[in-house]
């Protein structure tokens, strides 16, 4: 019966209980270490990797007792990462051995990292992206899954995201909904899981078993822009596939500059990177129209909505990112004109009228203080 030895998230209880959900109690665990060897961040999705380094150790978990399918399950979560097995020799306490190893081959100078120091920022993530990965075990081949890690990446930050927002005290999400079935059908960029499950009604009851799907996306970060000398704002405007797909006989939509969250990234941040790669603008000041979901009932994505304060005589760049498939265009036009599309219905991109009316509601103080 073949050892393996697990570094890295996998010595995370909460990760390894997503690659291995079964029989896990009945496997022989103990501490060791891989000498001439370090824990690297390594590409796709920054994961903490082994990788070959005279002269370095990695401390890691010997498991022992695994049967085949438990086996192959580690082999499927590490070949996601790019990861190769080797039989190498492990120390533990009780000796020397020979044991099953998965290797990262990052590029040298790869960041050497501290496990603990790593796990205190990304374990969440991890344990998220470790349920996304093997729920395509058996079903999708590892390459296919390794396309799609900086995007479950994106999503696993933003539902650690979600679960730090203030909660309702009116309910216990441990008793007030209850999951029968959770099933995740699709994945690429964005996802889509599909739950069958129970909430708890106004009249103190359980509802009936429903079932709901939900196309998952990350975390985004909206930011109009605009400039209080010129009482003017910068719209970006570019092709939408999701609305063309949608049967939208006009898919190219005016709106803000707005994109998803990177991982470790604050909204903030993002909000003003995507000014600077759409519009071509530097951010000086930032006042937070809020935060939403632009539509509960079936996108998971929540928008984190910015106007920005700007000099639009310093745009330089923008067109946003062509390797990112991106091919997009800036106006700036009066605030009055804004307010007359506003008005006449003709802008139909929700975060964009938003901000438009926040700052119909804020522009006087704006001027005062800015202008």
């Amino acid at each position: 019966m073949t050892d393996v030895f697990v570094a890295g998230a996998l010595c995370l209880p909460e990760v390894l209980a997503q690659v291995l959900p079964s029989g896990l109690d009945r496997i022989e665990t103990l501490p060791a270490r891989l000498a001439d060897h370090a824990l690297v961040l390594a590409d796709p999705a920054q994961h903490p990797c082994v990788r070959p380094l005279e002269g370095g150790e990695v401390d890691g978990l010997l498991l022992s007792g695994l049967n085949p399918e438990q086996i192959a399950a580690l082999a499927f979560y590490a070949e996601t990462f790019q990861q190769q097995p080797k039989i190498l020799s492990v120390d533990t306490a009780a000796g020397t051995t020979s044991a099953l190893c998965h290797l990262s081959d990052p590029p040298v100078g790869a960041e050497v990292i501290s496990l603990a120091e790593w796990a205190r920022h990304w374990s969440v993530v991890a344990m998220r992206m470790a349920g996304e990965v093997m729920a395509y075990h058996g079903r999708k081949p590892a390459s296919e899954m390794t396309k799609s890690l900086f995007a479950m990446r994106i999503r696993a930050s933003a539902w650690q995201a979600g679960q730090a927002r203030p909660a309702d005290p009116r309910w216990d999400l441990s008793r007030d909904v209850v999951v029968h079935a959770h099933k995740r059908e699709y994945v690429n960029f964005f996802a889509m899981e599909e739950m069958d499950l129970q909430y708890r009604r106004f009249d103190g009851s359980l509802s009936p078993v429903i079932n709901r799907g939900a196309a998952m996306g990350g975390s985004a970060a909206v930011l109009l822009p605009y400039d209080v000398t010129r009482d003017a704002v910068l719209l970006v405007e570019q092709f939408r596939a999701a609305i063309y797909i949608g049967g939208a006989a006009n898919p190219w939509l005016w709106e803000p500059p707005a994109g998803l969250i990177d991982p470790g990234e604050t909204p903030e941040d993002a909000a003003r990177r995507e000014a600077r790669e759409e519009a071509g603008l530097e951010v000086a000041h930032l006042e937070r129209v809020g935060g939403l979901y632009p539509s509960s009932g079936f996108i998971s994505e929540y928008i984190h909505i910015f106007c920005g304060l700007t000099d639009f005589s310093a745009i330089e760049g923008g067109g946003g990112v062509p390797s990112e498939g991106e091919d997009i265009r800036s106006k700036v036009i009066s605030f009055h004109e804004l307010m007359e599309a506003v008005d006449s219905c003709t802008l139909e991109d929700m975060p964009l009228v938003t901000a438009a009316l926040w700052l119909a509601r804020h522009r006087d103080r704006l001027r005062a203080e800015f202008g």
